[in-house]
C-alpha cells in the first residue's frame, strides 16, 4: 500500500485515540473519585467501577493497537500482513483500520485459539 493512500486513514485512526484518550482519561477520574460513605450506595458505586473499569482496559487495548498501526504506517509496513507478508485487502483495512494480518491469517490464529468455528 502507497503512504499516500492511506492518509485519510492515518486521520481517522489519529482521531479515534484522541478519543479514546479522552475517554480513558474520564474514566480513571471517575474510578478516583471518592465512595459514598453509605454502605449500598458504596456497594453500588463499588459494581459501577468494575464496569467502568473494564471499559478502561478495552480503551487501552484499543489505544495499542491503534499506536501499533500508526507506528506500521511510519514505517511503510502499514496495510502488509505480519504474518505471511502480504498486502491486507482494502476491504478489511477499511472495515478494521489497525488490522495487522490478512484475512486468511487472522483466521487460521483464531481457529488455532478455538475462536472461529
Amino acid at each position: 500500500m502507497q503512504a499516500h493512500s492511506y492518509d485519510a486513514l492515518r486521520e481517522q485512526l489519529e482521531k479515534k485515540k484522541e478519543e479514546l484518550t479522552v475517554r480513558l482519561e474520564r474514566i480513571t477520574n471517575n474510578l478516583r473519585r471518592g465512595y459514598h460513605p453509605d454502605s449500598k450506595e458504596r456497594a453500588k458505586e463499588l459494581e459501577d467501577s468494575e464496569v467502568v473499569d473494564a471499559l478502561g482496559n478495552e480503551a487501552r487495548a484499543e489505544i495499542r493497537k491503534i499506536s501499533a498501526a500508526l507506528q506500521r504506517m511510519e514505517v511503510d509496513e502499514y496495510g502488509v500482513c505480519v504474518e505471511c507478508g502480504t498486502e491486507i485487502d482494502l476491504a478489511r483495512i477499511n472495515a478494521h483500520p489497525y488490522a495487522k494480518k490478512c484475512i486468511d491469517c487472522a483466521r487460521l490464529e483464531e481457529e488455532r485459539s478455538g475462536r472461529y468455528s
